[in-house]
C-alpha cells in the first residue's frame, strides 16, 4: 500500500478540483473565471503532489521546452481573458508534455472491463492505438 504524505493528499485534492473547474469551465462555454481557477489549481496541485523541485525539472527539461511554452502560454492567455485560444494552446502543450504517459494510461484503461471493451471496438481501436504509441508527436 502506498502511503501519501499530507502535502500529496492536498495536491491530489487541488489537482482534482483543478480538473473539475477546467471541465466545468469548458462546459459553460469557456467561462474565463472557471478556466483560470482550474489552471491555477491544477498547476498548484501538481506542485504539491510531486514537489516543487521535481515540477520545475519536469516542465523545464530541454526537450520539453516547446511543450512547456505552449502549456504555460495557454495558461497565461486564459488568465488575460482569451479562453478559446488559451485552451487550444494549453491542450496542445498538455499532449506534448504528457505523451510519454499515454501508452501506460491506454494499457491500464484497456484492462478496465467496460472501458476496455469500448476501446477495442473497430473504429475506436485504431485511434487509441495511435494515441497509445510512444513515438514523437512533435
Amino acid at each position: 500500500m502506498i502511503s501519501l504524505s499530507d502535502s500529496q493528499k492536498i495536491g491530489m485534492g487541488l489537482t482534482g478540483f483543478g480538473v473539475f473547474f477546467l471541465f466545468f469551465g469548458m462546459i459553460l462555454f469557456f467561462d474565463k473565471a472557471l478556466l483560470a481557477i482550474g489552471n491555477i489549481l491544477f498547476v498548484a496541485g501538481l506542485s504539491f503532489v510531486i514537489g516543487l523541485e521535481r515540477t520545475f525539472k519536469f516542465f523545464f527539461q530541454k526537450h520539453k521546452m516547446k511543450a512547456t511554452g505552449f502549456f504555460l502560454g495557454g495558461v497565461f492567455i486564459v488568465l488575460i481573458g482569451w479562453p478559446m485560444i488559451g485552451m487550444v494552446l494549453e491542450i496542445y502543450g498538455f499532449f506534448l508534455l504528457f505523451r510519454g504517459f499515454f501508452p501506460v494510461a491506454v494499457g491500464f484503461i484497456r484492462r478496465v472491463p467496460v472501458l476496455g471493451y469500448l476501446l477495442n471496438l473497430p473504429g475506436i481501436s485504431s485511434f487509441v492505438d495511435k494515441v497509445g504509441e510512444s513515438n514523437n508527436m512533435v
